[in-house]
Protein backbone atom coordinates (compact mmCIF):
# COMPACT_ATOMS: atom_id res chain seq x y z
CA UNK A 1 0.00 0.00 0.00
CA UNK A 2 3.05 2.49 0.72
CA UNK A 3 4.48 1.40 -2.71
CA UNK A 4 0.77 2.97 -4.10
CA UNK A 5 1.06 6.09 -1.99
CA UNK A 6 4.93 6.63 -3.13
CA UNK A 7 3.86 6.37 -6.66
CA UNK A 8 0.86 8.56 -6.68
CA UNK A 9 3.13 10.95 -4.83
CA UNK A 10 5.60 10.80 -7.53
CA UNK A 11 3.48 11.32 -10.44
CA UNK A 12 1.28 13.92 -8.74
CA UNK A 13 4.65 16.01 -7.92
CA UNK A 14 6.08 15.40 -11.89
CA UNK A 15 2.33 16.42 -12.91
CA UNK A 16 3.04 19.52 -11.34
CA UNK A 17 6.61 20.04 -12.64
CA UNK A 18 5.19 19.59 -15.95
CA UNK A 19 2.36 21.81 -15.67
CA UNK A 20 4.89 24.50 -14.36
CA UNK A 21 6.92 23.82 -17.46
CA UNK A 22 4.08 24.06 -19.73
CA UNK A 23 2.90 27.88 -17.59
CA UNK A 24 6.08 29.13 -18.40
CA UNK A 25 6.88 27.76 -21.68
CA UNK A 26 3.43 29.94 -22.55
CA UNK A 27 4.37 33.27 -20.75
CA UNK A 28 7.97 32.78 -22.93
CA UNK A 29 5.99 32.26 -25.94
CA UNK A 30 4.24 35.02 -25.26
CA UNK A 31 7.19 37.39 -24.85
CA UNK A 32 8.54 36.07 -27.89
CA UNK A 33 5.51 37.46 -29.95
CA UNK A 34 5.30 40.20 -28.38
CA UNK A 35 8.93 41.25 -29.04
CA UNK A 36 8.64 39.75 -32.47
CA UNK A 37 6.09 41.94 -33.29
CA UNK A 38 7.72 44.83 -31.60
CA UNK A 39 10.88 44.38 -33.67
CA UNK A 40 8.57 44.35 -36.94
CA UNK A 41 7.52 47.32 -36.36
CA UNK A 42 10.87 49.44 -35.89
CA UNK A 43 11.92 47.41 -39.34
CA UNK A 44 9.06 48.78 -40.87
CA UNK A 45 9.91 52.16 -38.93
CA UNK A 46 13.66 52.01 -39.91
CA UNK A 47 13.19 50.65 -43.56
CA UNK A 48 9.52 51.97 -44.94
CA UNK A 49 10.27 50.79 -48.57
CA UNK A 50 11.41 47.08 -47.78
CA UNK A 51 7.98 45.78 -46.17
CA UNK A 52 7.42 43.36 -49.64
CA UNK A 53 8.79 39.93 -50.01
CA UNK A 54 12.30 40.90 -50.02
CA UNK A 55 11.90 42.75 -46.56
CA UNK A 56 10.80 39.82 -44.96
CA UNK A 57 13.94 37.96 -45.88
CA UNK A 58 15.85 40.80 -44.53
CA UNK A 59 13.91 40.70 -41.41
CA UNK A 60 14.30 36.87 -40.57
CA UNK A 61 18.08 37.05 -41.95
CA UNK A 62 18.71 39.82 -39.62
CA UNK A 63 16.60 38.46 -36.59
CA UNK A 64 18.50 34.86 -37.74
CA UNK A 65 22.08 36.57 -37.11
CA UNK A 66 20.89 38.21 -33.85
CA UNK A 67 19.76 35.05 -32.85
CA UNK A 68 22.64 33.34 -33.47
CA UNK A 69 25.33 35.65 -31.99
CA UNK A 70 23.37 35.86 -28.47
CA UNK A 71 23.32 31.47 -28.64
CA UNK A 72 26.91 31.86 -29.22
CA UNK A 73 27.17 34.30 -26.41
CA UNK A 74 25.09 32.51 -23.76
CA UNK A 75 26.53 29.06 -24.83
CA UNK A 76 29.98 30.83 -24.10
CA UNK A 77 28.92 31.90 -20.37
CA UNK A 78 27.35 28.35 -19.90
CA UNK A 79 30.58 26.68 -20.23
CA UNK A 80 32.20 29.06 -18.38
CA UNK A 81 29.71 28.43 -15.54
CA UNK A 82 30.29 24.77 -16.21
CA UNK A 83 34.17 24.84 -15.71
CA UNK A 84 33.58 26.84 -12.83
CA UNK A 85 31.62 24.09 -11.29
CA UNK A 86 34.32 21.41 -11.95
Amino acid sequence: MNYLKEELEKVKKETKEKIITLILAGFGLAAALAWNEAIQSLFSFLFPKTNGIIGKFVYAAVITAVVVLITLQLKKIADQNNKKKE
